[in-house]
């Protein structure tokens, strides 16, 4: 497969599991892509992520932009021989991070104008400057620069973002890329559905390799957003990739997958992980509590990563009040583990047309809050 190809291998209802070619390999979808922000999964050594089956992880322009740099990153080889990763990277294009800065940003038709995090100097980004940073970075795909409002914003500021965000996604179309670079646009508009046809409209009117729904977990009613997703994706080619952008819980991923969604990413599993937290079928488990001191089961029974398959939750939670990092490192690689396993089973059940019952399995599993093993598929695999 040439980079950029898109080949479904399964369907089941809106579900889809695909194939999708980058210059660094061919990823399996559904897709679940770890948050490496600064060009670090935080706490976890590529060759670890590889060991879990990561596929595809993300950097994010707005912060290597500034340090330490893209033109030091190039020529340094590019992203992944910077930070030792040899599968394909997603990088964002800095357009959140950018948006928000509320308090110091200035938005015209070109671009916008804000202060850096890091020293406070004036800086600008551009659809161009985003498209030439991640040229530079050498990821596989490259997000283009869009207009992100907040949950809630009234309808005039969502439709205006709506617009610019269309005409930047041109510029970003016409901005040059390096050989084998896919790019994907973004749609906005919120939860008002009229606005999020207009912008999946015009996005799937241009010649982009794979069309992203932002905007969305940044704050509005969950039952809302899984709506809008669902109806929104539907309005996305179908012969090119999905991408929910943000979100990272069990419950989450499945409903995405459901709607049609082939890739999602989120900082929540690395984030919970170093906040001493464990994602199971039985819910969230915080290791700081008293009640696991004499636990001596695995966090999660039949899981294959690291902290389950030598340690107990008492010595996990010995780790984690003690302030010892290797508490917060397991952790981090168990809800990594959780997460890519999941997307494995849930891409076997849409191939074998059993993704509904899978899905209505594992979310009553997780919703009882009392499962202490994985559903029927998972332990089978």
């Amino acid at each position: 497969m040439a980079p950029g190809e898109f080949t479904l291998a399964g369907s089941d209802g809106p579900a889809r599991a695909g194939l999708l070619a980058t210059a660094h390999g061919v990823v399996e979808t559904p897709v679940f892509m770890p948050v490496g922000t600064r060009a670090t999964v935080k706490g976890v050594d590529p060759n670890e992520l590889e060991q879990l089956g990561a596929q595809v992880i993300l950097g994010n322009t707005y912060h290597l932009h500034f340090r330490p740099g893209a033109e030091l990153i190039e020529e340094l080889g590019g992203l992944h021989r910077f930070m030792g990763w040899d599968r394909s990277l997603l990088t964002d294009s800095g357009g959140f991070q950018v948006f928000s800065l509320a308090e110091t940003r200035r938005i015209d038709a070109d671009g916008v104008t804000f202060r850096s995090v890091y020293d406070g100097s004036v800086a600008r980004f551009t659809p161009e400057l985003a498209m030439a940073v991640q040229a530079s970075l050498g990821s596989d795909i490259a997000m283009a620069f869009d207009e992100c409002p907040p949950a809630g914003a009234p309808r005039r500021d969502l439709e205006t973002a709506v617009e610019r965000t269309a005409r930047w996604a041109e510029r970003c179309v016409a901005a040059p890329r390096p050989e084998g670079q896919l790019r994907f646009g973004i749609a906005q508009g919120g939860v008002d559905r009229e606005l999020r046809a207009r912008s999946a409209g015009h996005l799937a009117s241009l010649p982009f390799d794979g069309y992203a729904i932002g905007g969305l977990s940044v704050g509005e009613e969950r039952e809302e957003m899984f709506d809008v997703t669902a109806s929104t994706a539907q309005l996305l080619p179908a012969g090119r990739p999905r991408y929910f952008m943000g979100i990272g819980d069990p419950e989450g991923i499945l409903r995405v997958i459901g709607a049609g969604i082939d890739m999602f990413d989120c900082v929540l599993p690395t984030r919970l992980g170093r906040t001493g937290s464990a994602t199971t079928w039985e819910g969230r488990l915080n290791l700081r509590n008293a009640r696991f001191a004499r636990d001596e089961r695995p966090l999660q029974e039949g899981c294959p990563c690291p902290a389950c398959t030598r340690f107990s939750r008492a010595y996990l939670r010995h780790l984690v009040t003690q302030d010892e990092l290797l508490g917060l490192r397991l952790l981090t690689l168990h809800n990594l583990s959780f997460l890519l396993e999941l997307c494995r089973a849930a891409r076997r059940a849409i191939i074998e047309h059993r993704f509904r019952a899978f899905a209505e399995e594992a979310l009553g599993r997780l919703g009882s809050g009392t499962a202490q093993r994985a559903p029927g598929e998972l332990r089978e695999a």
